[in-house]
């Protein structure tokens, strides 16, 4: 909106609105400033309407090692407000509005934030309605996410703009695409991608800052390689695909940034709201989704590295334990509980270490993303 500023009056100081470098920094603070007005009244809302996580949560199970300090752990954070994440979509669909300049590229990642965040929304309203952390099934918003990721992929198939974002495979580090015209395995690296980052974003979620805190940090490294591929100069120096109009998507991850730290001022320990699956799901879907429009899926694997551990661990944790059972007729762990921050958490680290730390590994993650710009 703020962009046709500087068409309709083509002279200083309205011509600043046409830098994107300037949008990307207004929508930062703007998204910021948003958060930071509207959340207390976000929050009173909440719990009037009694939108708070009275149950236990699902992490935490009788019988497993160390449950009992968790559940204590787990407590205090009972009557928190959730649906925090209706606050950072709200705010990062206005800022966008504001400060993008509308192209294809923008509105699919809008669109598909709307879609992921009801979905969210809808798993969170079962939750506190019926006080279990039993929400929407799972295989009901898997499907949902697979079916939202194909028609991106179909989507920008179908496009002769874009369709060299499905049909060619490029791997960070290497100069040139390991397969060109492979649009059946493009397709499915892109809904690997999307359906991927939401849920692991998602699993991530579980302590005060966690998640909000390692999705600025990776929203600040595609920030930089959105404004590359967007620049045709740049991508061309650093071997890049250059995809047109992508340089809009840094306003979208300077909006991104904003949000979370205006979020994460409440969600800090100790969090006064959660953004509940309608922020995690959202948030992780927009990750994954800038990362395809950009030609970066794989450098997503690195700039989120802190995401793709959580969900390992999950992974590796549900697969040993069935395994074990079927070989040895008693299920056996890897960790003592996962997510993998729950396995620290039982080895008695505090919550505010355990989120420190993580946000260190987040952010060598990131800055091992940002050189693959560079080491070609």
């Amino acid at each position: 909106m703020l962009f046709r500023l500087s068409e309709l009056f083509p002279y200083a100081p309205w011509t600043v609105f046409k830098y994107v470098t300037f949008r990307t920094a207004g929508a930062a603070v703007t998204a910021l400033l948003l958060s930071m007005l509207f959340g207390p009244a976000l929050i009173a809302w909440l719990r009037e309407l009694k939108f708070k996580q009275d149950y236990r949560p699902k992490d935490v199970r009788e019988g497993q090692t160390g449950a009992t300090a968790a559940a204590a752990a787990d407590t205090a954070k009972r009557g928190t407000p959730t649906m925090g994440g209706i606050l950072i979509v709200i705010v990062l669909d206005v800022t966008v509005l504001l400060w993008a300049r509308w192209n294809p590229l923008i509105l699919l990642t809008v669109l598909s934030l709307i879609v992921l965040a009801g979905l969210g929304f809808y798993d969170d309203w079962l939750k506190v309605t019926r006080q279990t952390a039993d929400g929407a099934a799972s295989r009901i918003k898997l499907y949902i996410q697979i079916a939202l990721a194909g028609a991106i992929a179909f989507y920008l198939w179908r496009l002769p703009s874009t369709r060299g974002l499905i049909e060619n495979v490029e791997l960070p580090f290497l100069k040139t695409p390991v397969l060109i015209g492979a649009p059946i395995v493009g397709g499915l690296l892109v809904i690997l991608t999307i359906v991927g980052s939401s849920n692991a974003v998602n699993l991530t979620d579980g302590m005060d800052g966690l998640a909000i805190g390692c999705t600025l940090i990776c929203s600040l490294a595609f920030l930089v390689m959105s404004y590359v591929a967007g620049n045709a100069i740049f991508a061309k120096y650093l071997l890049v695909t250059h995809v047109d109009g992508a340089s809009e998507l840094a306003v979208v991850c300077g909006a991104l940034i904003g949000a979370s730290l205006g979020f994460l001022w409440f969600n800090c320990h100790p969090a006064e709201v959660f953004m509940g699956d309608t922020g995690s799901l959202a948030l992780g879907g927009a990750l994954g989704i800038i990362a395809v429009l950009i030609h970066q899926p794989f450098v997503l694997f690195i700039a989120g590295g802190v995401f793709v551990a959580e969900a390992c661990s999950v992974m590796l944790q549900v697969g040993w334990f069935k395994f074990t059972r079927i070989r040895y007729g008693e299920g056996r762990r890897i960790f003592k509980m996962s997510p993998l921050h729950h396995h620290f958490r039982m080895k008695g680290w505090p919550e505010s270490k355990i989120v420190t730390r993580f946000y260190i590994a987040g952010i060598l993650c990131a800055v091992l993303a940002l050189s693959t710009l560079k080491i070609r």
